[in-house]
């Protein structure tokens, strides 16, 4: 089976692992074994390539996917994806695996309430909650650096709360 892989793949890691899920499928299923089993093993070793092989194409395709989507995130980020990550690893785990499957996934807030197990409205919710607790946690970060980056009141901003304009000092 390892030469069969060998001749059908690039790489020979890929012959390897092949071969190794040849002979696993064939263990789980080896109350379907004709008499002649070398056929048999053929055919499963074959399903295992071309399964191989579509997993590498969508691979490639998420990578592209990925290259492409790269300069959205960096703009979306600014100078500061480290920051960003470390306040998304800040968060509590269900937070980040929340923000993520909206944000990275890019799945609706059905999908994600299907995923979850939970109403569309709690997803709401909770993908609210947990994007205050990020832009706290980005505002936390940019405090220590001494940085003004993220500014998050009216007040911080130089508005007042009534919704006037300030006359400037001068």
């Amino acid at each position: 089976m390892l030469a069969y892989a060998l001749r059908r793949t690039a790489i020979e890691a890929d012959a390897e692992d092949a071969a190794a899920e040849t002979f696993s499928v064939a263990w789980r299923r080896i109350a379907d074994a004709p008499t002649d089993a070398l056929p048999w093993l053929y055919a499963i070793a074959r399903r295992v390539l071309a399964n191989q092989r579509r997993s590498g194409l969508r691979r490639m395709a998420l990578r592209v996917r990925l290259a492409r989507a790269e300069p959205q995130v960096r703009q979306q980020l600014g100078d500061r994806p480290g920051a960003a990550m470390a306040a998304l690893a800040s968060l509590h785990p269900d937070d980040q695996e929340l923000l993520r499957l909206v944000a990275w996934e890019e799945l609706s807030h059905a999908q994600v309430a299907e995923s979850l197990g939970v109403s569309v409205n709690a997803v709401a919710i909770r993908v609210h909650r947990a994007r205050k607790r990020l832009r706290d946690a980005l505002a936390a970060a940019d405090r220590l650096k001494g940085s003004d980056g993220v500014r998050t009141s009216r007040q911080e901003q130089g508005k007042p709360r009534d919704g006037t304009r300030q006359e400037k000092a001068r």
